[in-house]
Parts: C-alpha cells; structure tokens; sequence
C-alpha cells in the first residue's frame, strides 16, 4: 500500500503523519506520511508544468490507449480497491466493489472519448475565398480536489478527462480516505501515465496548497466537488488568475412520489436513493415528498423495507448500510433528528445514535416533517428519511424547488404527462425517473443554481478540459 504523496513518477516521504481511520470500529488503519501544503503543492506543479507540453502532443491514441490500460488494470485489482475503500470510508463491501466498476468506467469512458474531440471547418460566410477553422487545445495544468464520500470513482471521474484531453494533473484527495487515491497512482504509472502527468498531494492543510497553486500562473484549470461554502471560496480564489473552473458542490435532493406512483417501485427506488453509501452522497434523497393519496400505503412499506437494512461493518458480508464517516458527521444527523422533532415530526423508526465502537446512525424514518425543519432545508448526508405529505403536485414542485441547491431529483409516477411536466418545472441539473440513482459516466453530471458549475461525464466533461481555438484562413 502506498502511503505517501505522488509526485513526477514517484511516491515521496512526508514528515506529517496522518492517521487514516476505520469508520466501523474507530481504530487507527495505518499512518501516511503527509507533506507540507507550499513545499509538496509546488513540486506537483513543476513537474506537472514540465510535462505539459510532451504529454499534450501525444497522440489522442496513444493517451486513449494508457486509459483503456488503466481501466483494465483497476479491474484486476478490484479487491485492493474494494477492501480499502471500505475499510478507510465505510461502506458495504459490495457497495465498494459497484464503486470500483463505476470508476473505472471513466477511465474506458474518456479513453474513447479521447480519439473524438471535435472541430470544425468552414467558409467564411460573407468573405470569398476565407476560411473558419475551429480546434480544440487541453487547458493546461489543473488541480482536481476530490472528496471523501466516493474516494475511488471521484478521482476517475476528473483524472479520465484530463488526461484525454491533454492535460496534466495534481490531485488533492480527502485527508480521510487518501488510500484509494494513492492505489490509483500505482495504477496510472503501471498503465504508462508518465512522469509528472499525474501527481497527488496528500497533505492536511488543503486551504494552503489551493491557495499556492492558484496564485500560480501555470495553474489553468481548478475542479472540485465538495461543499458550496467551499466551492464559493475556490470561486472568488480563481478569479484572480481567471481560472477555468468546474465545480460539483452541495446537494437538497428532492424525491417526488406522485400519486400515480407504482408504490412497490418507488420504494426500491427511495431506498437507493437515500441509503445508498450510507446516505452519503450529494445525490442522495435528502426530502421524500409524498402525494396524500398514496402516503399511507408508501410510507408503511417503506418502513417495512427500512427495517431489513442490516447496520454493520461494511467488511462483514450480510451488512447493508455501514458506518459514517466520523463522530461529527453522526452528531450533525442526531441534531437535524432532534429539531425536527422539536418542531413536530414523528419518528417512525430509528431517531438515536447507537452507542457501540464506530460511527452509526441507525436508518431513521420521519413523517410530519414541517417545511422549517432544518432537515428540509441542510444537506443530511446520512441515513435520516424525512417524509413530507403534499396535498397537490404544485405543492410538491414548489416544495421541491424551495432550496438554494439544484444538484439532483427524483419523480416517480406512471402517468407519463405528469411526470414530463413535472421533470420540466423541477430546478435540478440531474432528474431520475422511476429509478434511484442515475448516475452513469456515458451522462453529463452537475448541477444548477449553486450546486454548481459544469459538468463531469459524457462527452461535456472531456470539453471541460479543452479550450476552443478559431483560426481565419485567408
């Protein structure tokens, strides 16, 4: 196990240790060396820009042929992938071996992708004898941070389509989950990603090495996922150099069960939605709405299905949803419980933190949830599923759209004009219908209003890391 920064082609010592913890029994994994934000962030950045420029002339086969190599070599070691994820994150084994699929889809994805960046020539409209030509250039140096929820499919989802595109990286992951991140390093070397294209800092002071480098002029392009606060803060940092940006921030995902909902589909669909990863995702189902005819029926089947959620160490194969991912984020569920309750709410199943070695969360059911509750209104991330009664499918789109976030949504209904229409009024980047999770490398993911900025997947999310270059030909 690597377990040290990644820098121009090698794994380089650190005099900062950092613990990396187990979120299922609270124990220490093992130490990384961690480095110095200014000194490390520095050095990636060198070699980063030092290898711009072979690494952009390389033919987009040869860049599509190393991705399509890495993809194979994250498959064969699926295990490592899976076991560390889970060990340093949380979540069900199996959950983590879906994890290491997905992720190592972006890399297959984006080694297609490469061979297909477009262009275009054309005459000049209103000039004889001129000539439009229009071609697409990498942006250049970026710094990708990622976050720890998915630490595996996070760093594929940004790696893949800056290398296809040209472009040379220094990747920050999450001080909580780095080991995932240092593994796809030794993959991405043994696939013949070369010196300097890809580094990774592992560093605690994440404020100071975003700072240095985006004071840098070298740096061009800056792609985070993570909190809006935080995002805003890389926003107004990235203005001073005119940083080309993407930005994946938070989430209020709404779930609308219509009345014409199929409700034994719908449940299956909730339960991806809200408890996939432990709840911890910024797609996640954050507010159940649900239509007053079929809300008796809906939430007593949900219930039933809650209940067969089995809480445990995701190492342990009958677990189904697993630890948070530290004490904060059990207290922060404990809280937006306890006001909601404060404010009216009835807790139908869970509501307590567990106390027993880890952090859990028992998976929670709430019902009569008001509009004021904080758990309307803030990202859970967690297992805690408010059900909001709405009396008309007005009410829940304006209940749905009453958020300053737009990331991701949910409908479920079989009256197929309804749903249109309502997927049309919904304020959301992302819809899915009569599913739970919808994520996929082939479809643009992001959001709108300040969920973010951008888009990652398809073939928009090659186009992030490439700038348009129009050239007249006389």
């Amino acid at each position: 196990m690597p377990t040290s920064s990644f820098i121009n082609g090698e794994f380089i010592g650190g005099d900062r240790n950092l613990a990396v913890e187990n979120p299922a029994t609270g124990a220490q994994i093992m130490t990384i060396a961690g480095a110095d934000a200014a000194t490390a962030g520095m050095k990636a950045l060198d070699a980063a820009s030092a290898a711009a420029a072979s690494w952009a002339a390389t033919t987009p086969r040869h860049r599509s042929d190393i991705l399509r190599r890495a993809y194979e070599l994250c498959l064969e070691r699926a295990d490592d992938l899976a076991v560390t994820m889970t060990m340093e994150m949380g979540k069900p084994l199996a959950e983590a071996y879906g994890e290491v699929n997905y992720g190592a889809e972006f890399l297959r994805w984006f080694s297609e992708e490469a061979v297909r960046s477009s262009g275009r020539f054309r005459p000049a409209p209103a000039a004889a004898g001129q000539n439009i030509l229009v071609y697409s250039q990498p942006v250049g140096p970026t710094l990708l941070i990622t976050p720890w929820n998915f630490p595996f499919s996070m760093g594929t989802r940004k790696i893949g389509p800056a290398l296809a595109a040209g472009c040379t990286v220094v990747l920050k992951p999450a001080n909580l989950t780095p080991l995932s991140s240092l593994l796809l390093m030794e993959i991405l070397h043994e696939a013949g990603v070369p010196s300097g294209v890809v580094n990774c800092v592992v560093t605690e002071d994440s404020a100071a090495l975003s700072s240095t480098l985006m004071d840098d002029p070298r740096l061009r392009k800056i792609s985070f996922t993570g909190s809006t606060p935080v995002g805003r803060t890389l926003l107004s940092q990235a203005s001073r150099n005119v940083l080309r940006t993407s930005m994946e921030l938070g989430g209020n995902a709404p779930f609308l069960v219509l009345e014409s909902a199929d409700v034994d589909k719908t449940v299956t669909a909730v339960m991806a939605g809200k408890f996939r990863n432990n709840g911890e995702a910024c797609t996640a189902a954050n507010r159940i709405y649900v239509h007053r005819n079929i809300a008796e029926e809906f939430t007593a089947a949900f219930v039933d299905k809650v209940k067969a959620l089995v809480l445990g160490d995701g190492l342990d194969g009958g677990t189904t949803l697993g630890p948070l991912i530290d004490q904060a984020a059990v207290q922060k569920c404990q809280d937006l419980v306890d006001d909601a309750v404060s404010k009216g709410a009835e807790v139908l199943l869970g509501g307590r933190a567990l106390e027993r070695a880890g952090h859990f969360f028992p998976a929670t059911v709430l019902t009569n949830v008001p509009r004021v509750a904080r758990v309307n209104k803030e990202e859970i991330f967690g297992p805690v599923a408010p059900i909001i009664v709405c009396e008309t499918v007005d009410d829940m789109v304006e209940a749905a759209n009453d958020t300053e976030f737009g990331l991701m949504a949910y409908v479920c209904g079989q009256d197929i004009d309804q749903v249109r229409d309502v997927v049309g009024r919904i304020e959301s980047g992302m819809v899915a219908v009569n599913v739970g999770v919808a994520s996929d490398p082939a479809a643009p993911f992001g959001g709108v209003k300040q969920s973010g900025i951008g888009r990652e997947g398809s073939h928009e999310g090659l186009d992030e890391y490439l700038e348009l270059k129009y050239v007249r030909i006389g």
